[in-house]
């Protein structure tokens, strides 16, 4: 397996060979480049890095090295420990920190791990950020501290308190409201850091809880990403219970999916759409999602009078042009939400809270609200890696044949046809190419996912 260095952090499985995978000394070597680049960025006597990690099993082993390797390069280390994404990201304002890191594969499964890498607002790093780090990593030119110059260590496992509090303080979270509608949800926390936060959460807005997989110990039940083939229990769970709707969340937090009161899936890609009807309803302005989420955002910004753009994958990508539009909200449609009122960054507790404010104002079922969006429907598909494919060559072949319908190559090849499109790129976080499409059918989308997939096959001369 290669190890993965992309505007998403360093990401790897653990073990196997230096280089290759996330073994320990890979660990010691980036955190140690990132201690450098710390250093680079302000001249000043102490530094400070907040660290936290969702719940995987090789966690508190690459938690340890990271922190350890930091304290050598002469940072103080904030450890909250077990945490979420976007309470790391909470946490290093809050400590007037230099920078963050998590330890989480996000959505991989559980042999991957990964830092992800934040600056001094608690933001993930841009691409010139993460080339100098990869720049000082490769070089080996790292001056470490001296003994009496070394960082230490201090605990704090107040944050997702913290967290919480920050979450309903927003203005637009309804607190009362939602405690007298008396909600019953079930949350599939993939037994990660969610299964501990998201709870928390609902029990101070009044919601009674139904735990699914909700102990933190990193055996994952089902693969980790939050998509409807992986959640059969959770939908189960739902109809027996007779709950208003469930949650899921991926291991480190930071996407979130529901299913409605029937075990149906609402659509990972509408968690954003309705968050943003709702704050929308309240503060219209514009809207930003990344190039392979759902057109109904659009629809519902436009419907709202604000304008709505797209940026390249990844969410320093969205960030960078939400702020540029000065958008009221934006995200990913893998579930992510970002709303600046709370911070820059993907948070599912925040999602769960607008969600639940939109649910008590609105006064009707899940299943009802999802009948008030338009109706898109996605097919995503990917293609593995193998050295043979040379996946540019591909997708500039792509390019050349579609050069007269509406193009967009800032992120791989986007096609927007006038009633469905296609989105062909290289994963920030996977050895794959995604195939992206959405249409008015599952069927019309899957369609024509398998003709580019059949296409990319002929063009590479492979079967796929």
């Amino acid at each position: 397996m290669t190890l993965i260095k992309s505007i998403s952090g360093i990401r790897g499985t653990i073990g196997g060979q230096v280089g290759e995978n996330l073994t320990p000394i890979d660990a010691v070597k980036f955190a140690a480049a990132y201690g450098a680049w710390i250093k680079q960025q302000r001249d000043k006597k102490d530094y400070k890095v907040v660290v936290g990690r969702d719940a995987r099993i090789s966690g508190k082993m690459i938690q340890d090295l990271v922190m350890n390797t930091l304290v050598g390069v002469g940072i103080h280390v904030v450890d909250i420990g077990l945490s979420t994404t976007p309470t790391v990201e909470v946490a290093v304002p809050m400590e007037h920190a230099d920078g963050g890191i998590i330890l989480t594969a996000s959505h991989n499964p559980k042999q991957w791990n990964a830092l992800k890498l934040l600056n001094s607002d608690g933001e993930f790093l841009d691409g010139v950020e993460g080339a100098k780090i990869l720049d000082i990593a490769e070089s080996g030119t790292i001056d470490f501290a001296d003994v009496d110059s070394l960082g230490k260590i201090t605990k704090n496992k107040a944050y997702i308190d913290l967290h919480i509090i920050e979450v309903l303080d927003l203005p637009l979270v309804t607190v009362n409201p939602i405690e007298e509608a008396r909600f019953k949800v079930v949350v599939d926390g993939v037994n990660s850091t969610g299964g501990w936060a998201i709870p928390l959460l609902l029990e101070r807005l009044g919601v009674e809880v139904v735990k699914l997989y909700c102990e933190p110990n990193g055996h994952f039940p089902h693969n980790p990403e939050p998509l409807k083939e992986h959640l059969s229990e959770l939908s189960k769970r739902v109809v027996e219970e007779r709950a208003d709707f469930g949650i899921v969340v991926d291991p480190d937090v930071d996407r979130l999916a529901f299913v409605d009161e029937n075990g149906e899936m609402f659509g990972e890609e509408y968690t954003l759409v309705a968050c943003a009807d709702y704050v929308l309803s309240k503060t219209p302005g514009n809207t930003v999602s990344n190039m392979s989420s759902t057109r109904a955002l659009r629809d519902v910004t436009e419907k709202y009078g604000g304008t709505y753009e797209a940026s390249a994958v990844g969410e320093v990508n969205v960030v960078k042009l939400m702020k540029q539009n000065k958008v009221v909200i934006g995200g990913e449609g893998n579930g992510g939400i970002i709303y600046p009122e709370a911070h820059y960054g993907r948070d599912a507790l925040v999602g769960v809270a607008l969600f639940l404010s939109l649910l008590a104002e609105k006064d009707m079922k899940v299943s009802e609200l999802r009948k008030t969006y338009p109706d898109y429907y996605m097919s995503k598909k990917k293609i593995e890696l193998t050295p043979s494919l040379d996946v540019d060559a591909i997708l500039k072949a792509i390019e050349e044949r579609y050069q007269n319908e509406q193009l967009t190559t800032i992120d791989g090849v986007k096609i927007d046809f006038p009633e469905n499109w296609v989105h062909l790129r290289k994963s920030n976080t996977e050895p794959i190419v995604r195939i992206y499409t959405e249409a008015k059918s599952q069927t019309l989308a899957d369609d024509l996912a398998d003709k580019f997939i059949e296409e990319i096959g002929s063009i590479a001369g492979i079967n796929v």
